[in-house]
């Protein structure tokens, strides 16, 4: 009876164990690393420099992707990131990418616009709207491809998220800093804006000047107004290469007396020293105002002690209602005269001397 218990057990091994079974002898732990094999793969392409990728909109959704034929080319430029692949590290480009839309790493797209604009001979290198393509195969003739997995922060802006709080909070108590705080704060966040629009209008110069001599598109720091720019790439000076065609001598001619007529109209209807002097005092009384704030000042309302008996919120709104209401002043401490305006015609100075006698006599015969 034992050796017969023992050589049912040994079958029941023997059929797991086959191959015909769909048994492994692999255990579970090699079988899960043999398949996130590709999806590091795919990670270690994704953050690699080198590709080449942009940033789209496929059905409302903001996606990176890459095309066909830089794929290609990056594999063989770089043939060591394949070796994290193990024993799948010497099959072509397109086995790989296969493999890589098969597993759902990546899936195939196209491009929206299909159909050349007016004065464009070729489509965009990059199209900013995607759509999926019904055939999944890779292709490197103008096809693009789409990551699809969530790509890995690294530390660092993971702890940068939690600083954003901080930041809100320390812009909205920007009231009670000190003023040397202030000062500072307004003057590097001046600064840094004026520095853009200087940078703005000078690569605005370059561009017209250059595409009205010599009838060349020519951007420096290409990338300074792109959203989905890395930082690496917003501050790249060296312009893109013009892959368009060159403009019409008819063109260049209408932008060049379109340019002297607003330069003329502009210095024109410049603003005189006067001008600019009330501009600049209207501008320096606002900046004082925040920078002057205390939350003492602001507690107390900056005035000045009234003396009893007198309502400060009524005499704050009749004063504010202006000078041709028809609204009681309370008299003046001891029937002092008070003067508020300078035009003595108005009756405003007698009608309070009126008011301060007959408020004397009441209290005398009081």
């Amino acid at each position: 009876m034992k050796k017969a218990g023992a050589e049912k057990k040994k079958v029941r091994r023997s059929v797991a164990g086959s191959p015909q079974s769909g048994g492994s002898d692999t255990p579970p732990k090699k079988q899960s690393a043999e398949k996130d094999v590709y999806l590091l793969f795919a990670e270690k392409v994704r953050d690699h420099k080198d590709l080449e990728s942009r940033w789209a909109v496929l059905q409302e959704t903001r996606v990176e992707y890459f095309r066909g034929k830089d794929f290609v080319g990056f594999l063989k430029t770089h043939p060591e990131v394949g070796d994290i692949l193990g024993s799948d590290k010497n099959l072509e480009a397109e086995d790989i990418a296969d493999t890589l839309l098969k597993k759902n790493l990546i899936v195939r797209c196209d491009r929206v616009v299909k159909t050349l604009r007016p004065g464009k001979k070729k489509l965009s290198t990059w199209p900013a709207h995607l759509e999926i393509f019904p055939v999944q195969t890779f292709s490197d003739n103008d096809a693009f491809f789409v990551w699809t997995f969530i790509k890995r922060h690294p530390l660092w802006q993971t702890l940068l998220s939690f600083s954003w709080p901080v930041l809100t909070l320390a812009i909205c108590l920007f009231p009670v800093y000190p003023h040397k705080a202030k000062l500072v704060v307004l003057y590097s966040c001046a600064g840094v804006l004026l520095l853009i629009l200087c940078l703005l209008l000078l690569r605005a110069t370059i561009f017209g000047t250059l595409w009205i001599l010599l009838g060349k598109r020519v951007w420096i720091f290409p990338n300074i107004l792109a959203e989905e720019a890395t930082l690496s790439e917003l501050f790249r000076f060296w312009p893109k290469k013009d892959e368009e065609d060159p403009p019409k001598w008819t063109s260049r001619l209408f932008y060049t007396v379109v340019s002297i007529v607003v330069i003329s109209v502009l210095r024109h209807h410049a603003p005189d020293e006067a001008a600019r002097a009330r501009y600049q005092r209207r501008v320096s009384n606002i900046i004082d105002d925040v920078l002057e704030w205390s939350p003492k000042l602001a507690l107390s309302g900056m005035m000045n002690p009234q003396p009893e008996g007198v309502n400060v919120t009524n005499f704050q709104n009749e004063s504010a209602s202006g000078s041709g209401s028809n609204s009681e002043v309370p008299p003046s401490p001891g029937g002092a005269d008070v003067d508020f305006g300078d035009n003595p015609e108005d009756g405003t100075v007698e009608d309070t001397e009126d008011n301060s006698e007959q408020s004397q006599q009441n209290h005398d015969g009081v």
